[in-house]
């Protein structure tokens, strides 16, 4: 099954995925601690101290690989989203942002855990990420597509990009960059992006998905898809091209990719 075909089985029912994933018994475990626990949680320290608490929203939040970093992540806390100044609104990383701004003990206090909504968008969040990480065991390219596909839409600068390998790695594969421009300036790459990323087209959610099948379809290809994958590929292009998506490639650029791949030149 094509990279596309798998993404769009789950994106299609992502409330039964999302179900199906949550009845796993390694995260209805975690999730059942979580909910079990995060209400007596009443401060920053409190919250550092409890690792597994600590672990489950920062894998929540797509930080699963900063559990280390606690100091940070502390300091972080400590300074909340109110100020301009605060670590959480200058470290250019949307996730610590959400984060902290969830977790909002410097305005929130002891109250903090105890909201409902917090809870049922922290376990979402956790839910949707252990769904990604199971297809990413199977397929990467379905991994980055759910990825982008959640997070894309919030965008407000092409630094944002920058600062989200996942999404960086969608937009460059999408686009046919060279994943050895990220060695260049900051200012090179965000000149570079800017000039063919319009952000608005992924809070569209049919030029988002036109955007997700356009990467599924390079990935494949970049990959060693089969032929019907090279089919889809350029049906999957030339439908970009053609429909006023600001994502479209020439097509003679395109008949000289499939050529270059099964070897006709």
């Amino acid at each position: 099954m094509t990279t596309l075909a798998s993404y769009l089985q789950i994106a299609n029912n992502q409330a039964k995925w999302q179900a199906i994933t949550a009845k796993s018994p390694d995260v209805a475990t975690q999730t059942q601690y979580f909910k079990d626990n995060i209400g007596k949680v009443t401060s920053v320290d409190a919250f550092m101290k409890d690792t597994r608490l600590f672990n489950y929203a920062m894998t929540a939040f797509g930080l699963g690989s900063m559990t280390y970093a606690k100091g940070l992540m502390q300091k972080a806390l400590d300074g909340g989203v109110s100020s301009n100044s605060a670590l959480a609104n200058t470290l250019n990383n949307a996730n610590i942002k959400a984060f902290v701004t969830a977790f909002d003990f410097a305005d929130n206090g002891e109250t903090t855990t105890s909201s409902s909504t917090l809870v049922d968008n922290v376990v979402s969040r956790y839910t949707e990420q252990a769904l990604e990480t199971s297809q990413g065991q199977q397929n990467p390219g379905v991994q980055l597509a759910l990825y982008f596909q959640q997070r894309a839409p919030s965008l407000t600068s092409v630094y944002g990009i920058l600062a989200d390998a996942n999404i960086l790695t969608v937009v460059q594969t999408a686009l046919g960059i060279s994943s050895s421009t990220s060695s260049q300036s900051i200012d090179t790459q965000y000149r570079l992006l800017s000039s063919q990323v319009k952000l608005d087209d992924f809070k569209d959610p049919t030029k988002l998905q036109q955007f997700i099948s356009r990467f599924a379809a390079q990935y494949d290809y970049n990959n060693g898809g089969d032929a019907n994958s090279q089919s889809s590929l350029l049906s999957t292009l030339f439908d970009s091209s053609s429909s006023g998506s600001s994502f479209g490639l020439d097509s003679s650029l395109l008949l000289n990719m499939q050529g270059m791949k099964l070897g006709y030149f």
